[in-house]
């Protein structure tokens, strides 16, 4: 029998267990149901009826007949019980000659008898429905709880020996495919049984016949190999060219010979920088790139259309047995298509420019209000007011920091950062930037050491960009200080560049975290919020001025952020 068939006999046998374990409970919950429904409708409803005629007869009945009467058909219409008939009949006639005026107590007595009679019919008749209830649910219960015994040792066997049933081969299968990995191609699998087990051991030890065959014949081995790597370079979707030690192409599949525009035979076996010379776009690819992003990327014109290659050589390398040092034997050039991402990356850079540059106006536009709010020849505001107006006042102008921020983001992004280089004294920029943090620092109490150099040179340096890198700097020395802490402002002279540093003794930064810090959009976890931007936007404001910006940190003890400007 199939494993398939044995598992769906298997599932059918617990699916009908619950089908009539179900279908007897829903059954004896139907009965239980149908009998309290009958004592509630039948019994207890009479019960109502006689009680409300007996309280009735405590008074004058004349008075309150129609009580009695509307009770009384209630019920006549609510027989259910034997010799109830008969009663109810009785009680009629009891309260008819009595309305008729016959006042003898003896019909009055006979009244409230027939009526605690009819009562009595009822309370018994609920007694005996309740032992039916009884020994319905006791019934239910037995028969549930046998065939539940039933298809729980069932499904138990089941449970028990299914798993070992199909688990056990496939222990086996799996020892024997770690044989044929370690070479040992002499294993095979034996299956005494009728299901594709006994097909996978027939298949198993086929190719464990095969791979001996192979193992003993070293020309198969290689050319299966060669084979096999050609397949998959030519399976790539992306360009790959592979190069030897001496920089001959070996190979190149068939995407690479679309993207150099060339023939195999006017590429593979040949020198590479003879091929570069009639082929610019190989010239390119085996071009020395420095450690910047976009020097690895390689802009095509496909089609009509720009596209962008990311170029990745990856250098194969060697130990020959018996010796230390590394051979370098060739050279893969790799190249992946990220056009798409590019064109998303400029579609977001345009939308952060295009919505940063319109919330602008309607931010200029709150911060003047918040202002005239402020001015008290508009209007007192009470303490409450004053408050949110503050707290607007402060949002208005974090939103408006970001925005600006995102623009800056977005010129740095489309590499359109307009820089105003000139001759500058440095003493200029620290003065400019420590008098836009003053008021932060004197909120917070943190003193501001500057030292500067005697002597200090001028630099070349965008006097606005620099000084919002410094800015930027100070915030976050300021934001990270403890409470009455201090900052120091450096600047002096190296080897033809002048280098500004701010350093603090706040917490210090996480080693691990410490690489990332100029990352777009990077926070350290745990700090103040922020946009991420500002570090980021502060390197490329450097580097394009031909500077370089670091930082240092000793967590626990502070952080030191330097950068450098030429003379």
């Amino acid at each position: 029998m199939r494993i398939k068939t044995k598992v769906a006999l298997g599932v059918v046998f617990l699916f009908t267990a619950i089908l009539a374990i179900g279908g007897i409970g829903l059954y004896y919950l139907h009965e239980l149901s149908s009998d309290t429904q009958n004592i509630i409708r039948n019994n207890y409803e009479t019960l109502q009826y006689t009680k409300r005629i007996l309280e009735a007869s405590n008074h004058d009945i004349l008075a309150i007949a129609d009580t009695i009467e509307a009770n009384l058909i209630r019920q006549e219409a609510n027989i259910t019980e034997p010799g109830e008939r008969e009663l109810t009949i009785k009680l009629r006639t009891a309260f008819e000659n009595y309305k008729k005026g016959n006042r003898d107590s003896t019909i009055l007595a006979d009244l409230r008898a027939t009526a605690l009679s009819i009562q009595e019919v009822n309370l018994k008749a609920i007694i005996r429905k309740n032992d039916v209830a009884q020994e319905t649910a006791s019934r239910a219960s037995t028969y549930v709880v046998i065939i539940l015994s039933v298809f729980a040792i069932l499904a138990f066997t089941f449970i028990v020996n299914f798993p070992g049933y199909v688990a056990n081969p496939i222990i086996q299968l799996t020892t024997s495919i770690k044989s044929i990995a370690n070479k040992n191609y002499e294993e095979r699998l034996h299956f005494d049984r009728k299901d594709e087990f006994e097909e996978l051991a027939q298949a198993f030890n086929q190719m464990a016949e095969k791979l001996d065959e192979y193992e003993h014949s070293n020309l198969s081995r290689v050319i299966f190999e060669k084979k096999r790597i050609e397949t998959i370079i030519n399976r790539m979707s992306d360009p790959v060219i592979g190069l030897d030690e001496r920089k001959k192409i070996v190979f190149a599949n068939d995407q690479a010979l679309t993207f150099l525009n060339v023939t195999k035979d006017q590429l593979v076996g040949r020198y590479a920088p003879d091929v570069a010379v009639e082929n610019d776009l190989l010239r390119t690819l085996i071009r020395e790139g420095n450690s910047k992003e976009e020097s690895n990327l390689v802009k095509v014109v496909l089609s009509g259309k720009e596209n962008y290659f990311s170029r990745e050589n990856i250098t194969i390398q060697y130990t020959p047995t018996g010796e230390k040092n590394i051979a370098m034997i060739g050279q893969v050039l790799l190249l992946r298509n990220v056009t798409p991402f590019k064109e998303l990356d400029l579609a977001k850079t345009n939308f952060i420019a295009t919505v940063s540059h319109e919330l602008k106006t309607p931010i200029a536009s709150l911060q003047m209000c918040t202002k005239l709010l402020q001015d008290k020849r508009v209007g007192e505001l009470n303490t409450e007011q004053d408050s949110i107006v503050k707290t607007m006042n402060d949002e208005v102008t974090r939103l408006s920091k970001i925005t600006h921020e995102l623009l800056d983001l977005a010129q740095v992004e489309t590499g359109n950062i307009r820089l105003n280089i000139q001759l500058t004294d440095p003493k200029d920029i620290i003065q400019y930037a420590r008098e836009a943090v003053k008021f932060q620092a004197e909120r917070k109490h943190v003193a501001i050491e500057i030292r500067i150099e005697q002597n200090i040179p001028s630099i070349q340096a965008d006097v606005d960009k620099t000084t919002w890198v410094l800015v930027n700097l100070l915030t976050n020395a300021i934001r990270y200080s403890p409470e009455s802490g201090r900052i120091v402002l450096q600047c002096h002279r190296q080897a033809g560049v002048v280098q500004f540093s701010v350093q603090d003794f706040g917490p210090g930064i996480d080693a691990r975290f410490v690489g990332r810090l100029f990352e777009k959009f990077f926070q350290v976890p745990g700090t103040p919020s922020g946009t991420g931007l500002g570090l980021s936007i502060s390197r490329e404001f450097i580097e394009s001025q031909g500077g370089k910006i670091s930082v240092e940190s000793d967590e626990g003890k502070g952080s030191v952020f330097s950068f450098t400007l030429p003379v």
